[in-house]
């Protein structure tokens, strides 16, 4: 068993030298060295006959036992925390078991065996949670992505996979990954945010709630932009809830992440390629195959290539009210990364012709911030109004502004309207929508009380 030094050890990272607990590090260790005994003396024969809770109690009896034979060695480690981890060791993610029982927490990245960041409230900070070296780093990756039927080594070093409760895995190896084997974690949300929710913590204004929920009711087809983080899914979630309840929903994700409160809802989700690179299905079979299905409504969890088109052509022929997410940094972006999908399918389609059809099919985008400090803030709403000469014509209808910063060097803002009446205004009001013109007037628009963060998840952080 390796041991330390009584001096604290002293590791470089990438933001300088990080100092580590020398007994962390030694229980990480001396925890590693009981486990690979604990896996050695189980009886693998009877893991085929016996239940998940059988098998727990043998590795708790197991755990135990071993630990009884090295009390000397163990007296100064806390045996109750020692045996709870090497279960988790066995069952869970081992070192990483505290930060996904954290609520709070909504990233978890791995940079290294001895440097662990995870991202509460939007913030990231360091944690004191260390692997005993990469080996053991290695083995929690491997135990997670053979649970999907996946694998990940020197010939494949990259691979995506999800944990049991939804959260997505991203793992990168060496030789693709410097310095030790990498791990992110995006987790799932448990509980799902309603609008009101967002217009409490500042993520957007009444007015601009009132304007989405009865787009989305008007079933009209739109757009949700940002980066990672930003928020795209949680709006998504929300709005969601004012799709009429005799609807069909089909969703389509790469990672199931949509916690749709709809009684009435088909999900699908992408398939990787097996180990023989056989079996992949990827979002454009799965929005062909929804069309089949007989869908009301299509929701797209995050368009990223070649099934824009298929999902631009099903907007185009009696879909509507179709939503869904796309990476980009703002609204014209937003459509401009759509055409280049639309080029990822290999048809030489004129480009004035994609924006017509973009035009034709999707009416509204809505942008979502990841702000300095964490708060996510809907920054801008635009509306579609044509194109002149292949040129997209966008009206901002609300907005966001960032004035400075605050004492805790968070962005602070206001709100405001354009003054620019949606053009889609009538087709809201023959759905039984009919909005004041009052609501969309030029103005800076104030709230209540500045939040000092915004979309928090109240139980579980995630893209949110």
């Amino acid at each position: 068993m390796s041991t330390v030094n009584d001096t604290v050890e002293t590791l470089s990272s990438g933001n300088g030298a990080r100092h580590i607990d020398p007994q962390e590090l030694e229980f990480q260790r001396m925890k590693t060295a009981i486990h690979e005994e604990l896996v050695e003396s189980l009886d693998l024969s009877m893991l085929g006959e016996i239940s998940e809770p059988q098998l727990r109690q043998e590795i708790q009896r197991l755990a135990e036992e071993l630990c009884r034979h090295r009390r000397k060695s163990l007296a100064d480690i806390d045996q109750r925390r020692m045996l709870d981890e090497l279960v988790s060791e066995v069952f869970g993610l081992g070192p990483l078991e505290p930060l996904m029982a954290d609520d709070a927490v909504s990233d978890i990245l791995v940079n290294g065996a001895h440097e662990v960041y995870v991202e509460r409230y939007g913030l990231l900070e360091l944690t004191n949670v260390i692997f005993a070296d990469d080996q053991h780093l290695m083995r929690i990756i491997q135990r997670i992505v053979s649970r999907v039927g996946r694998r990940i080594d020197e010939t494949s070093p990259t691979v995506d996979a999800r944990l049991a409760d939804g959260s997505r895995v991203h793992a990168v190896v060496p030789p693709l990954a410097l310095g030790g084997p990498k791990l992110s974690i995006r987790r799932f949300g448990k509980g799902m945010l309603k609008i009101e929710n967002l217009i409490g913590n500042g993520t957007l204004t009444p007015q601009m709630a009132d304007f989405l929920t009865a787009a989305v009711r008007a079933r009209i087809s739109f757009l949700i932009s940002g980066g990672t983080g930003a928020g795209k899914t949680t709006l998504l979630d929300a709005l969601s809830a004012f799709i009429p309840h005799d609807e069909r929903l089909v969703t389509i994700e790469d990672a199931a992440e949509l916690i749709l409160m709809h009684p009435h809802v088909v999900r699908l989700e992408t398939r990787n390629a097996n180990t023989e690179g056989e079996g992949e299905v990827n979002q454009r079979e799965l929005v062909r195959n929804s069309l089949r299905m007989r869908p009301d409504r299509i929701l797209v969890g995050e368009v990223r290539g070649a099934e824009a088109l298929d999902m631009l052509q099903a907007m185009n022929t009696g879909h509507e009210g179709a939503l869904t997410t796309i990476h980009a940094n703002d609204t014209r972006d937003a459509l401009q990364r759509l055409e280049m999908m639309v080029a990822m399918t290999g048809y030489a389609l004129p480009i004035d012709v994609v924006r017509q059809y973009i035009c034709a099919g999707i009416k509204l985008v809505v942008h979502v911030s990841r702000l300095k400090g964490g708060a996510r803030r809907v920054t801008r709403i635009s509306e579609i109004v044509g194109s002149d000469g292949g040129a997209y014509q966008l009206k901002d209808v609300f907005g966001f502004e960032q004035t400075g910063l605050d004492k805790r060097n968070a962005a602070v803002g206001h709100f405001y309207a354009t003054g620019h009446v949606p053009q889609c205004s009538s087709r809201l009001a023959a759905a039984g929508a009919d909005l004041p013109e009052a609501l969309f007037e030029e103005a800076d628009i104030a709230l209540d009380q500045q939040p000092e963060r915004g979309i928090e998840q109240p139980e579980n952080g995630g893209d949110v």
